[in-house]
């Protein structure tokens, strides 16, 4: 149109004359006549997709910058969102099995039924806890006994103790430490509300224990007899501990593996990440869930 000749004039109309008619910006016209002459090549929509090479160089470097070993696929995926690399869960398993990335695994085992059915996890921290103990070697003093205590609800280790001579009186320390650190200090009635879990070990039904956890409040919640899957948070927990700290390392004494526990409790409630809690932190859970009750409040 804009080189239409006028008939009284015999010139083109020009582009400027006919955009302002037709009410039009001239910067559009120019853009669609840029378009026109060098069309740029059809792009992907949507974000940025890694190739499979560089997926796997932001996947060995994950792994290799994590401070636990034996992370399966789900963890590692959540850990790059967590620097902003972007990849669907499965295509992070197909890359990880490709490159014999994945950790090594036990194949399911059918098993009969059980009375043990519903769940252990907890709603809100300090409803339930759950309490057990473990045994491993030093050199010096040889077989210990590792006394720990979690949240049933952000998974937290609240509280570990180790010892020669495994009695009542050392299996009630870690739950002291709880009382304390949970509610700030160990007397009576201090922890009304919170159900104990434990097995039907001696040392956890023996009178001593049973009326101790009694006079700070705690309900004792004993998990079936022959049933682990009931005291199944602290069994997580020590399997964990294991993988982790007891099996990779060895301990001159019962000095240097208290010292190691209370570094490894440290490092597992701030960075040990587990999928229930939302590829989130034991520590993470409990400072949201601490900021839901305030903002409520």
């Amino acid at each position: 149109m804009s080189q239409t000749l006028s008939p009284s004039s015999k010139k083109p109309y020009g582009v400027a004359r006919v955009i302002e008619i037709w009410g039009l910006a001239r910067s559009s016209y120019y853009a669609a006549r840029r378009r026109q002459r060098a069309p740029r090549p059809p792009r992907q929509r949507g974000p940025h997709r890694l190739s499979d090479a560089d997926l796997v160089e932001e996947i060995r470097q994950v792994i290799e910058e994590s401070v636990f070993h034996g992370e399966g696929y789900r963890k590692v995926w959540a850990r790059l969102r967590h620097k902003n690399v972007r990849a669907w869960k499965d295509r992070v398993l197909r890359v990880m099995r490709e490159h014999q990335l994945l950790s090594p695994s036990r194949q399911p085992v059918a098993r009969p039924g059980n009375p043990h059915e519903g769940s252990i996890v907890a709603e809100a921290p300090n409803q339930l806890w759950g309490t057990d103990g473990t045994a491993t070697v030093t050199e010096q003093d040889g077989q210990v006994t590792i006394f720990a205590a979690i949240d049933h609800c952000t998974a937290d280790c609240i509280g570990i103790h180790v010892v020669k001579r495994a009695h009542r009186f050392e299996a009630l320390e870690p739950i002291r430490q709880a009382v304390r650190e949970q509610f700030g200090s160990f007397c009576a009635g201090a922890a009304a509300g919170v159900r104990l879990r434990h097995d039907h070990g001696s040392v956890y039904m023996s009178d001593d224990f049973q009326n101790e956890i009694r006079f700070v409040g705690l309900e004792a919640s004993p998990a079936f007899v022959r049933q682990p899957e009931g005291n199944g948070c602290i069994e997580r927990f020590f399997r964990t501990l294991k993988e982790q700290l007891l099996w990779v390392r060895h301990f001159r004494d019962l000095a240097e593996l208290r010292e190691a526990l209370l570094d490894f409790r440290l490092r597992y409630n701030e960075h040990w990440i587990l999928g229930r809690l939302g590829y989130r932190t034991p520590a993470q859970a409990r400072r949201d869930f601490s900021l839901d009750l305030a903002q409520a409040a």
